[in-house]
């Protein structure tokens, strides 16, 4: 992994945790405990599905969908 796949997945992270805060009125904690345990962010760190490209919105509608469908 490059130095810059890092960057944009550490970005795209936070993002989502700030969606997931804003939108479920969560703390930061329960938001990253989410989000880390999720198939989803597992799917962001792995840089051949290339997810760490789309942005922050798509991977929290990723997010979302996958909440949805437990």
């Amino acid at each position: 992994m490059t130095n810059q796949q890092q960057e944009m997945i550490e970005y795209t992270t936070q993002e989502v945790i700030g969606y997931l805060i804003e939108d479920n009125g969560i703390t930061m904690e329960q938001a990253m405990d989410q989000f880390y345990m999720s198939d989803t962010f597992e799917k962001l760190c792995d840089v051949e599905t290339g997810i760490y490209l789309d942005g922050s919105a798509y991977v929290y509608e990723l997010l979302k969908r996958e909440n949805q469908n437990k």
